[in-house]
């Protein structure tokens, strides 16, 4: 049986809700490092879906870790700025190299992956030359640019606000060989328009109806429901392509809410056809109002619609790609020993739906530790707990015991 994650760890990750961006500027909305980092990864799954369909090999993988670095890094660096941060870098290099050996070594106690923490200290402490660093620098910066443009009517009266534009929109250009970027910075364009919507994701609370301390946006939420499976992938020994499927599964988990707005789980359960029929709704206006934006890249539409199960009825199953067609799994096969090869691309749909009750969870709990809680937040803390310490065998997951996580609470 291997064990989930600990308690430790996911609090530690839970930290990035609560660490504000541009602290020292006016913010008409929160921002904190989980949303930028989601942002971040939805930008990077762009960018490199459209180098694959150009026909460029793409190292994704590669991309997934660094993602989950960069953020890593910054839970544990959140009080030193940015600006800080490159100067050091710059400027005195062997004092750079040795404050992100003391990041690495924060996560010691969290984290019991060697394997992990040395990929880790060698991404962040040697010079990066893949063509997938310059993916994720561009996407990083285009996600800081996005902000920048948010809170920029507000801050006009600092001189400095508009040197800060210019010269991050000159920095994205000298990506522009990289497909998108140029009309993502030019803010005009189907592509830019498309990912508006998604970015929408962004400033939708969930728990909207319950006062709650940190709020969590949806996007937001997707990207820890995508931490946390991509640690359990790690624990499981998944092969390269299951690890990155259920990484930007996760994060896509709750698209189709770009353009329905978020349904929580009661009302969704309310009677037996509801979901189907919400499901059903979803796809139909993303085939409307969303994917035709994004109609001159194909192969980015098909991987985003495999990612999200809308081949099934149930978007949480247990599915591979087998001669490029999507095949549901069944949920008394252990995929682990079945499907864990990347010919079969396998999403664990199950294991996502843990993930993404998990984090549902957390969002309850941590608030009404910070003293904050509702009538909703209590249901939704008994209701999972509930769910999963009730169950003798959850269908579809196999080699992971969730009990444990719960146990942890309790204990």
């Amino acid at each position: 049986m291997v064990y989930i994650i600990s308690r430790m760890l996911a609090n530690k990750l839970f930290e990035a809700f609560s660490i504000y961006r541009w602290n020292d500027r006016i913010r008409p909305v929160d921002l904190v490092e989980m949303d930028k980092h989601a942002h971040k990864a939805v930008i990077t799954f762009l960018i490199a879906s459209l180098e694959e369909e150009k026909g460029k090999e793409i190292d994704w993988e590669y991309l997934v870790d660094g993602i989950v670095f960069a953020l890593l890094q910054k839970i544990v660096l959140s009080d030193i700025k940015a600006t800080v941060i490159d100067k050091i870098r710059q400027d005195y290099h062997n004092d750079y190299i040795s404050l992100n050996k003391w990041v690495v070594d924060q996560y010691r106690q969290y984290i019991d992956d060697e394997d992990f923490l040395d990929k880790m200290e060698s991404f962040l402490c040697k010079e990066q030359s893949k063509h997938e660093y310059r993916i994720l620098q561009a996407a990083s910066k285009y996600s800081t640019k996005r902000e920048l443009e948010i809170i920029y009517n507000s801050n006009q009266s600092f001189p400095e606000i508009s040197n800060i534009l210019h010269k991050l929109t000159d920095e994205i250009m000298q990506f522009s060989d990289l497909p998108g970027i140029a009309e993502l910075n030019s803010n005009a364009g189907s592509l830019f328009l498309g990912m508006c919507i998604i970015e929408q994701l962004r400033y939708q609370i969930r728990w909207s109806q319950s006062p709650r301390i940190p709020k969590t946006t949806v996007l937001g939420h997707c990207m820890y429901v995508a931490l946390l499976i991509y640690f359990i992938s790690r624990m499981l020994k998944s092969c390269q392509n299951r690890l990155v499927n259920n990484f930007f599964a996760a994060l896509f988990h709750d698209l189709p809410e770009s353009v329905t707005r978020d349904i929580i789980s009661p009302v969704k359960q309310a009677t037996t056809d509801l979901p189907a029929i919400i499901k059903e709704i979803e796809s139909n206006i993303c085939e409307q109002e969303l994917y035709p934006h994004f109609s001159q890249y194909p192969h980015f539409v098909k991987k985003l619609k495999y990612l999200l199960g809308e081949e099934f009825d149930d978007e949480f199953c247990n599915r591979i790609m087998v001669n490029n067609k999507a095949e549901k799994i069944s949920d008394d096969k252990d995929v682990n020993k079945k499907y864990n090869a990347d010919k079969y691309n396998l999403v664990d749909g199950r294991l996502i739906k843990v993930c993404d009750d998990i984090a549902a969870y957390m969002e309850a709990t941590k608030s009404r530790d910070y003293g904050i809680t509702s009538k909703h937040l209590q249901d939704g803390i008994y209701s999972v707990s509930n769910k999963y310490l009730s169950m003798e065998k959850i269908p579809g997951v196999f080699g992971v015991d969730v009990k444990k996580f719960f146990y942890e609470f309790f204990n």
